[in-house]
């Protein structure tokens, strides 16, 4: 995809101040991008392999060259609903699962015992390993610059409302999928568009889409016990004056906060008191494209929290910075501090724990499950009351991270803000927690900040079709009061969006993106033709009366016993996953055809679009509440907005009238 460049007619100074176009480009601008990333966590790093790897010239700014698709936390990938993105991810051709797939030292698949609708892999990686992978690839890949600096605001021009000479406030580049971004709910009459990025050595790079993945980084404070310390990570500065520059341009912003639990040294461990965690044996891989993981793993080990840990933490809560009022801010409710655990499940007098090496080499065991702020005396004692842990060597001290987010309801479903055409936000800035999370925000808005460029719709992924559309239209149209988490039970079409069929649901939109190259597709393909060959030879063969097709739906029928029944099915023993794939779908045929009977049902209201402009507050009965929800959030379609807070069915059937009666006009 060829993507041009082009300058706007105005600059701005970081301080909202504005120079003539010539003499600011004369001054500041340095090098010319396509695209400008800011960040290089895992939201930033697959934003940049998809902008760049879709023709934009793009340059990565990071802090740290080394730091990109660093793990902050605990080196895993995956996990209940957050497997499934990272297929999706994969599928789409991002590089999230071939990461994984090189650096995974324990590979586990979750939910076994439930059904495949909601089996979520998982893999512990090697924390520097997974790092080291990303960064090749993103040298590796063709149109980008990774530069080492930390951006002090942003560069955007002001444009006056009917900037289109149409009236409207359009923005060009034009085309979009959903086109409400530039019906920003704020007061102002003036809107921008994203211009570059400015240094903090004061030069400033120009570029004509800027993806904001600055993780927690804006505005960070780091807390550990009465210690606060400025910074989104250990060792990393805060990008205080991104912050002031968001908000400069008329975006509001909030505070979340994360954390993160000590790490002990491995050689400190008494292993013969904990319980041994094994990975799967075979593991299966993340990507569509690996064949199978050929490392050895290695195992992770469970402990438990006792009576007497809960003592120490009941007795040092006024030290507690989250319940000292030292910490006002939410953080993650399914990812507690052991600080709540204790506080909110008073009535249990333990809880489970993972100790999980960050590598194989590493001297570093992340203890999973005591996830504090405590002091580091206090600290000290908790580790040492684990049984198992007695005699551990503390190597890094919990701590929790504060940070500035853009409430999300200011994006659109494409990513890019409502207020700045050609600025897009991905990760936690939109008030997302986990790397899978953020990895899935920044390749859609990679995708689209090019897409946006060279005059394409931007692409927004449906509920039905993945985890990652249920996440962006959640973020969208409800918001967040703490950190987003993806769960399987948040998608309602969850039987559509298993882990073994996210290539069948995604690999062709990325192809037709630009993303998924030869090689994915050709394999893609042939996994394709081997699938329908194995479901046509179970409709002819014959069991006990019945097709072999219709047999395999039993409860207890499995596809071994049909392969030792029939030697022919043999020239498929290779293919273990496409069994997995087809004997699910026959499993469960009816679920699956009640649910898309249902997803037709409602594509009617996910289709009819809402104007732009349409002004709320003129429909008649539409209650206050609603009319102030609706024009915050500018929904894109009728469907969209019976998904937003505060508005109810009454709501919508109101709104369908008045945009039928303006369709009779």
């Amino acid at each position: 995809m060829s993507v041009s460049r082009r300058r706007g007619s105005h600059g701005t100074r970081h301080d909202g101040t504005k120079l003539a176009n010539s003499q600011y480009n004369q001054r500041v601008m340095r090098d010319d991008y396509d695209i400008i990333v800011i960040g290089g966590g895992h939201a930033g790093a697959e934003a940049a392999w998809a902008a760049a790897r879709l023709g934009a010239r793009t340059a990565l700014v990071t802090f740290q060259r080394a730091a990109i698709g660093r793990m902050s936390c605990n080196p895993a990938i995956g996990g209940i609903g957050k497997g499934q993105m990272v297929r999706e991810i994969d599928a789409l051709g991002g590089l999230m699962g071939l990461a994984t797939d090189e650096a995974g030292i324990q590979f586990r698949m979750l939910n076994r015992s439930k059904g495949p609708a909601v089996w979520a892999p998982r893999a512990q990686c090697d924390r520097e390993h997974y790092a080291a992978v990303v960064q090749r690839l993103l040298s590796e890949c063709p149109n980008l610059t990774i530069i080492e600096a930390g951006v002090e605001s942003l560069v955007a021009d002001a444009i006056p409302l009917g900037h289109g000479g149409d009236g409207s406030d359009h923005v060009e580049p034009p085309p979009r999928l959903h086109s409400h971004a530039h019906a920003a709910a704020a007061p102002s009459s003036v809107h921008h568009r994203i211009a570059g990025v400015r240094l903090t050595s004061g030069t400033t790079l120009a570029g004509r889409a800027v993806v904001v993945t600055s993780g927690t980084f804006l505005r960070a404070l780091m807390h550990c016990g009465e210690q606060k310390t400025p910074g989104g990570r250990i060792g990393e500065a805060a990008a205080d004056g991104l912050s002031r520059s968001l908000a400069a341009l008329g975006l509001t912003l909030g505070r979340l906060k994360t954390g993160t639990p000590p790490r002990v040294h491995r050689d400190s461990v008494d292993y013969a008191r904990l319980e041994i965690q094994p990975g799967d044996d075979p593991p299966v891989p993340f990507s569509f494209l690996t064949e199978k993981i050929g490392q050895p793993q290695i195992p992770c080990w469970i402990a438990f929290t006792s009576p007497a840990v809960h003592d120490v933490i009941r007795a040092n809560l006024d030290r507690a910075p989250m319940y000292s009022g030292q910490i006002a801010s939410r953080g993650p409710r399914y990812c507690p501090s052991i600080e709540d655990k204790v506080v909110r499940f008073a009535d249990k007098d333990r809880h489970q724990l993972f100790l999980e090496p960050e590598g194989r080499a590493s001297d570093r065991i992340y203890v999973n499950g005591i996830s504090t702020s405590l002091p580091q005396d206090v600290q000290q004692q908790i580790v040492t009351l684990i049984d198992g842990l007695s005699n551990a060597r503390i190597l890094q001290w919990g701590y929790a991270v504060e940070y500035d987010f853009v409430p999300p309801e200011q994006i659109d479903a494409s990513l890019m803000t409502k207020r700045v055409a050609g600025l897009f936000l991905a990760g936690q800035i939109n008030g997302t927690s986990g790397y899978e999370e953020a990895a899935a925000q920044g390749l859609l808005a990679g995708i689209n900040a090019a897409r946006w460029l060279a005059g394409q719709p931007c692409v927004t992924l449906r509920r039905d079709q993945a985890y990652v559309g249920v996440m962006i239209d959640d973020l969208v149209t409800r918001g967040v009061t703490e950190p987003y988490r993806m769960f399987t039970s948040r998608a309602e079409h969850r039987t559509l969006l298993r882990y073994d069929n996210a290539d069948d649901r995604l690999t062709p939109l990325g192809r037709v993106i630009g993303l998924v190259d030869d090689r994915r597709w050709s394999k893609f393909t042939q996994q394709r033709h081997i699938q329908e060959q194995l479901a046509s030879r179970l409709a002819v063969l014959r069991v006990n009366g019945k097709s072999a097709a219709e047999w395999l739906k039993q409860p207890d029928a499995d596809a071994a016993t049909l392969v030792n029944r029939f030697p022919e099915l043999g020239e498929f023993s290779d293919h273990g996953h496409i069994w997995t794939r087809v004997v699910t779908e026959l499993k469960y045929e009816g679920y699956l055809l009640r649910e898309r009977r249902m997803i037709e049902r409602v594509r009617e209201l996910e289709s009819r679009p809402i104007p732009i402009h349409l002004d709320y507050s003129a429909i008649p009965h539409l209650r206050r509440e609603t009319v102030e929800r609706l024009d915050a959030i500018r929904p894109a379609t009728l469907g969209q907005a019976g998904r937003v807070s505060g508005v109810s069915p009454a709501d919508i059937t109101i709104l369908m009238v008045h945009l039928a009666s303006l369709d009779d006009r």
